[in-house]
């Protein structure tokens, strides 16, 4: 088949984060078996280097420059808001829409070029029209869903413009449901996210894909680490990872410092945040923007705490940290889609649990802190977490595999 991928993030290297992952372990999944086109926006930080190492990874490579940044000030950000109202795009997706890329689009569906077309992330979905699904394969590769992420910030008070977000999350809704119904096929992480979707469109054609990890390079840690260095990871201007970096350094992590005040907290990931970088500030926590290998961050931290309240799929940085053989307590979003097993019971602590405990699940600062201070005073805990988390990526959560799911829901 000739496949049309279309990605608003250039996806290389897969090792930059956030949707960029999985796009790109999508695309070698589909490049293994069929003729791929990629048509990605170019952002100033991408170098001529990896233009051309992206190049070997498909049949085709089309690169658009990126939009400009959005304009700064107040009356630019209410015509954004009336043009929200007034034409129902939400501005993040309207930021991402070329006229020359739709043209470019149109041409080679009228010229019959392409059996399939995906799209990654919702926010590529405004090129694709309607009627091309009775003509095409269309498929939306959902990495989250910005309405059910958007509705939970809301719910836990973790926004910066409540009258705004309130405003428009009919909006958004709206505009998620319109676009689900345009594709063949809608591929989400999580039976969390697929419910969450298949309530705004009953009947609609979706299936669960979880994200994998590599497990070359999250390979596991042979030994501990000296220390009592927590780690979280993620990309630090996205508003979800902001509220738990936060959180964890303010609410979380000074608890533990009054217990162990030798412990120490990496926030480990691209892009922090002006409010994020002042984490740097308190005695025992380091910032660190991006590192040159996230593997070797989290071979060097005890524990990978992960207090996220709020974002919905899959979190690659859960199973980064699980393939890394680092011991997680995280929270229910922080978890979501993972089956991290039980607690042995006094009758079974002599049998292999049929579903071994993969990490310690903590839904409030208490539990947070009770968590933590149990791992730091039981290796062997730390232990079996970390062995029955490698065994479990490595059962479930290879490219290889979850690839193949991707390819068959592409090809039908």
């Amino acid at each position: 088949m000739n496949v049309l991928m279309i990605s608003a993030k250039f996806p290389y290297p897969a090792t930059r984060g956030g949707t960029e992952i999985r796009t790109f372990y999508c695309l070698e999944a589909l490049k293994a078996e069929h003729h791929v086109t990629l048509l990605t926006f170019r952002e100033d930080y991408v170098t001529d280097a990896e233009v051309e190492a992206l190049q070997a990874h498909v049949d085709e490579l089309v690169v658009f420059d990126a939009p400009q940044n959005a304009a700064p000030g107040l009356a630019a950000k209410l015509n954004r808001l009336a043009g929200f109202v007034t034409t129902g795009t939400p501005p993040n997706i309207h930021y991402y829409y070329s006229d020359a890329v739709q043209a470019w689009v149109d041409e080679a569906i009228a010229q019959n070029r392409f059996d399939a077309i995906t799209c990654e992330h919702s926010v590529n979905a405004l090129y694709i029209r309607p009627e091309w699904k009775e003509k095409v394969r269309t498929v939306i590769n959902v990495h989250s869903s910005d309405y059910c992420t958007k509705r939970s910030n809301l719910d836990l008070g973790i926004t910066d413009n409540v009258w705004r977000d309130r405003l428009t999350l009919p909006l958004l809704r709206r505009y998620e449901s319109d676009t689900y119904r345009k594709f063949t096929t809608v591929a989400v992480t999580t039976a969390d996210d697929e419910t969450q979707i298949q309530e705004m469109v009953a009947g609609l054609h979706s299936v669960i894909i979880p994200n994998g990890v590599d497990l070359e390079e999250f390979s596991f840690r042979t030994t501990e680490p000296a220390g009592r260095q927590l780690i979280f990871t993620g990309t630090f201007d996205y508003s979800v990872n902001i509220d738990t970096a936060l959180y964890l350094a303010q609410e979380i992590f000074p608890q533990v410092q009054a217990r162990y005040p030798e412990a120490t907290l990496a926030i480990v990931g691209n892009r922090p945040a002006d409010c994020v970088k002042t984490l740097a500030d308190r005695p025992g926590i380091i910032v660190t923007g991006r590192v040159p290998s996230l593997a070797d961050a989290l071979h060097q931290s005890a524990l990978f705490i992960a207090p996220m309240r709020a974002g919905y799929g899959i979190k690659n940085k859960t199973l980064e940290a699980m393939a890394a053989g680092v011991p997680i307590v995280g929270s229910d979003r922080a978890l979501e889609g993972l089956d991290i097993g039980d607690l042995p019971t006094e009758a079974t602590s002599q049998e292999p649990a049929p579903h071994p405990l993969r990490a310690l699940r903590a839904n409030s600062t208490d539990e947070f802190v009770t968590a933590i201070f149990q791992l730091f005073e039981d290796p062997n805990l730390r232990q079996s977490l970390a062995h029955n988390s490698r065994v479990y990526m490595e059962r479930s959560f290879t490219w290889t595999k979850l690839g193949e799911q991707y390819r068959q829901a592409v090809t039908g």
